[in-house]
Order: C-alpha cells, then sequence, then structure tokens
C-alpha cells in the first residue's frame, strides 16, 4: 500500500505540475497548436480527462468499461482522438475543472483496488500501481507536448524513473505492436537521474545489447516526444540500436514519432 501511495503522490505532482502551466491561461492559448498534429493544448487536457475517466470507469464499473472496449474496437484508429476533440469544445475553465475533479477521483479509487486485484485497460490488464504509472506516464508526455507550445522549459525531476521503469517493461509490447518478434536476450539499460549524478540501470550487467543516456531523453523517447535525432542516448549492438527506433510505452498501434529537428 505504501508502494501504490508513492505511485499515486507523483501521479497528483504531475497533474499538479501540468495544471499551473495552464491554470492562468487566457481562453485564447487553449487553442494554440501542440506539436500533436491536430492537437491544441485544449487538446491535450480534453485527452487526459478522457483517459482518467476511462481510468475511473475501468475500477468501478468493469461491465461498462468493457463496453467502451467494444466501441474501440470499431474505430481502433479514432476513438482516443474523438474523445479528446469532444471535451476540447468544452469552454477552457469547465474543462480544467473537469480534469481537476477527475484525477482526483481517480486517485481515491485506486487507492482502493484491492491489493493483487487486476484493472481492465486498452492493453494487458494491470494492477493499480501500474495504472498509476501508466497515468503518470501520459499526463508527463501530454504535459511534455503543453509545455512545448508555450515553449516553457520543465525541469526533470525523480518522477521519471517510474516513465523510464515502463519504457524498459514495454520492450516487448514495442516489438509487438509492430510486427516484429523481441529479441529474447535482456538488455541492459543505464540512465543518468536528473540530478545529474545518480544512475538508474535494469537488466543484467554484462549484457551485450546497452542503452545509456539521460533518463529525460530516454522518457522523450519511449513516449514518442522527441525524436532518437534529437537526444543524446547511445546503443551498443544491434538490437538495441533497433530498439530506439520503435520504443513505445503507451497502449496502442504503433506510434509514428516526431521528425528530427523539432526539439
Amino acid at each position: 500500500m505504501a508502494e501504490l501511495q508513492r505511485f499515486i503522490d507523483d501521479l497528483c505532482a504531475e497533474s499538479d505540475s501540468l495544471d499551473a502551466l495552464v491554470a492562468d491561461l487566457p481562453d485564447s492559448r487553449w487553442a494554440d497548436p501542440t506539436p500533436a498534429e491536430g492537437w491544441t493544448i485544449a487538446h491535450q487536457i480534453g485527452h487526459l480527462l478522457w483517459t482518467d475517466e476511462a481510468a475511473l470507469l475501468a475500477i468501478t464499473d468493469p461491465d461498462g468499461f468493457t463496453e467502451q472496449l467494444t466501441v474501440a474496437a470499431s474505430n481502433p484508429a479514432g476513438f482516443v482522438d474523438a474523445g479528446a476533440e469532444e471535451h476540447a469544445r468544452r469552454q477552457p475553465a469547465e474543462l480544467l475543472e473537469a480534469w481537476r475533479s477527475a484525477r482526483a477521483r481517480l486517485a481515491e479509487a485506486l487507492l482502493a483496488v484491492p491489493p493483487g486485484q487486476k484493472i481492465l485497460w486498452y492493453g494487458p490488464p494491470m494492477k493499480a500501481a501500474s495504472m498509476a504509472t501508466a497515468r503518470l506516464m501520459e499526463t508527463w508526455a501530454h504535459g511534455q507536448d503543453v509545455a512545448d507550445a508555450l515553449s516553457v522549459p520543465r525541469t526533470p525531476t525523480e518522477r521519471l524513473k517510474s516513465i523510464a521503469h515502463l519504457g524498459v517493461r514495454t520492450r516487448d509490447f514495442a516489438y509487438a505492436v509492430n510486427e516484429l518478434a523481441p529479441p529474447a536476450e535482456e538488455f541492459r539499460v543505464e540512465l543518468t537521474a536528473p540530478d545529474g549524478v545518480s544512475v538508474w540501470t535494469w537488466g543484467p550487467e554484462d549484457a551485450a545489447q546497452k542503452v545509456t543516456g539521460p533518463a529525460e531523453d530516454f522518457c522523450l523517447l519511449v513516449t514518442q516526444r522527441a525524436n532518437r535525432a534529437d537526444l543524446a542516448l547511445e546503443a551498443t549492438g544491434a538490437d538495441a540500436d533497433a530498439w530506439l527506433n520503435i520504443a513505445q510505452a503507451f497502449a496502442g498501434p504503433a506510434g509514428g514519432g516526431r521528425e528530427a529537428g523539432t526539439r
């Protein structure tokens, strides 16, 4: 329970950080375009509201969420965009208040999930701690789009460790959505933490395949918020090098990524 509380605290802190970026924006700025093609700042917050509400539904009404999965299956390429578009049409103050309410209710619901119980989702079912981490990842990633739209630099935090962990754990998923067979052996991942001194590691020390670089860059890569060419990540081994071209920590079909030179 203490670990789950930590993940939820991180999710709430990341949400509050993004909230601070948009809370005082004039209504007209909510229509500013973001790096996600066709999405404004309102779309970004609308998407987070939509997914937080979906997660809440999955926890509190699994049957209702199963019905939503059927709807999603009928329009796999467009149902996410449709949800963001619907919320983006709301008045900014109303949209922001709705997101605040949804994320607060989601935090409470996640804490109430019995230990070991899995929550249905668009990808594999997951436990509450994994759901909180997935929501943290999405909030950080869409927050990056908003920050880029506003030309506001963000200071990386220790919360990136959970996002990086998710990026490592979803290695085989990235291969699957690209219809590729994942390598059998584990990779070594060594990332420099935001303090510039600590190093976060995954995988065996003697692995032949290795990825190194700043944790923030790795998180930008696995959330596809930056092109690999614009990041200081290094790969040792052909398999590790290939992984960095398809890495994806979020559910859904293979993402298109961002053009080189956009950061």
